[in-house]
């Protein structure tokens, strides 16, 4: 039996089209940037911090609330959200987004929304449903198109390449039979996909490490690619969390 899906939203299958675009000519431009809890993926945290030229850590402080709950397995990042009395994203202007280029993925996958998993042979199987807000004018606009083409037009398929790895992380088969982890693996779940400067520096200088050498894209990682870093993070929490 289906879960009953929220209010406005609507399951849709991969072949069936839409109308939707966003821009400055559309009357309800930039209220979709606030009153909303804007969770962060990890890679999301990369693009802005490298976008606004901030060490992770700098970024985390500024911009970042971290959230764990009781219940919850492993901790949530939210974006900041102005105090102007509709809580406005920080990087949200009259003209649009200050940070268009490099906005999280959930800012370029609306009005659609993404559910994926992971089989048990690595294969990752997809689900959207798409967001109709009554306050949104977007679906006047043209252009027609499916989900999976309108996520390419929104450049999300770096977004959906480093974040679907998590999955082997988040959807671990332990969790379902009751794992959760400690306050030292909720912090090295921090470290690892949202510090990455830190997270360098603590391996480059053996204060954490891998229980096998490093391969060669590691040794990218740890040189200077964040991408890398990002892929050699989830595998140590891998080794951490899980003794994988």
């Amino acid at each position: 039996m289906k879960s009953k899906l929220p209010e406005h939203f609507h399951s849709i299958d991969n072949s069936e089209k839409f109308c939707f675009a966003c821009h400055p000519g559309v009357p309800c431009f930039t209220q979709c940037c606030r009153q909303l809890d804007l969770a962060l993926t990890p890679y999301d945290v990369l693009r802005l911090k490298n976008r606004l030229k901030l060490p992770s850590g700098k970024f985390l402080e500024q911009y970042v609330i971290i959230e764990w709950e009781e219940g919850m397995v492993f901790p949530a990042c939210y974006l900041t959200m102005v105090d102007d009395g509709r809580a406005s994203c920080v990087f949200v202007s009259d003209k649009g987004c200050s940070v268009y280029e490099d906005r999280p993925g959930a800012c370029r996958a609306y009005p659609v929304g993404r559910g994926a998993s992971r089989d048990g042979d690595g294969t990752v199987t997809e689900q959207y449903v798409l967001v109709k807000e009554p306050h949104c004018r977007g679906f006047e606009e043209n252009p027609e198109q499916t989900a999976a083409e309108y996520f390419q037009d929104q450049g999300l398929v770096d977004y959906n390449r480093f974040n679907d790895p998590l999955m082997q992380l988040l959807q671990h088969p332990r969790i379902h039979f009751g794992f959760r982890p400690s306050k030292t693996q909720r912090d090295q779940f921090i470290l690892a996909l949202y510090d990455l400067d830190m997270f360098r520096r603590e391996m480059a200088d053996g204060r954490i490490s891998m229980n096998r050498p490093f391969s060669a894209t590691e040794l990218q990682a740890l040189a200077g690619s964040d991408e890398e870093l990002l892929l050699l993070g989830i595998r140590w929490l891998m080794q951490e969390c899980f003794n994988e």
